[in-house]
């Protein structure tokens, strides 16, 4: 299969995805396309929908787009690490930019924790999958993100699976080479959980409870102290460095 091609738009639809499909497309789609982007029946652009892959297609509609024509395949569906984010929830744009960063990053869960000084105790579970999915259609990404119901802490790890990682980015944390602490976890990882706590940290009684998590990993990120959606950035990248997809593990 080619290459991604950069330079054309993308689109993510609901719909199955084969050679000569029809894909009607709903309002918003077509504004995007006709009015955002300036574009009309006959133009190419790509679609994907998280399962079969990416297709070119061609707009149809005479007024306005209002279908793709599927014409062939051209990259094949691929996955995403065994990498879920786990946060405590911020507020409007700071939390919408983590949602993006953290697609970007590899992510395939974004899961938000309510925790005793989290600063927005709502989650807007549709802004954060629209998010994901522009995130997805601008950086060439052909899975979409599973966007979780916001859980307290103490449920999320009463629930989590105890074979995988728990990365706990913890900002009390003794100062060491982050890579080298990942990487001695290279072996044991089976599915890993970032946390990332809230801008006023983790109170006593919950960082307690995360000390006695089986298979856990505490994890300082350096020797500053970071903002909440810094220290998702910066943890994720670790992590995909030495036990995701980016130096070719399996995650």
């Amino acid at each position: 299969m080619p290459s991604h091609d950069f330079r054309a738009p993308r689109l993510f639809v609901e719909a199955d995805l084969i050679q000569d499909a029809r894909v009607a497309l709903d309002r918003d789609q077509s504004n995007y396309l006709g009015n955002v982007l300036r574009l009309g029946a006959g133009d190419a652009i790509l679609a994907f929908n998280g399962r079969d892959g990416e297709w070119q297609a061609a707009i149809e509609g005479r007024k306005r787009p209002d279908a793709l024509v599927i014409l062939k395949q051209t990259r094949s569906q691929d996955g995403l690490p065994d990498l879920a984010y786990v946060f405590a929830p911020l507020k409007h744009a700071r939390l919408d930019y983590v949602v993006q960063k953290a697609v970007e990053m590899g992510a395939s869960t974004l899961q938000p924790v309510l925790t005793r000084f989290t600063q927005a105790s709502r989650v807007n579970g549709e802004r954060m999958r629209a998010n994901v999915i522009e995130a997805a259609e601008q950086c060439g990404i052909l899975c979409i993100a599973t966007v979780a119901d916001p859980v307290p802490l103490e449920r999320f790890l009463s629930q989590r699976a105890a074979q995988r990682l728990l990365v706990f980015c913890d900002e009390a944390a003794e100062t060491q080479n982050p890579l080298k602490a990942l990487q001695a976890a290279r072996d044991a990882a089976q599915g890993i959980d970032v946390l990332i706590g809230p801008e006023g940290g983790f109170a006593e009684k919950e960082r307690a409870l995360l000390l006695r998590q089986p298979h856990i990993l505490r994890l300082a990120l350096g020797p500053r102290i970071l903002r909440a959606d810094t220290a998702a950035v910066a943890a994720l990248a670790l992590v995909q460095s030495v036990l995701g997809d980016w130096g070719g593990q399996p995650g």
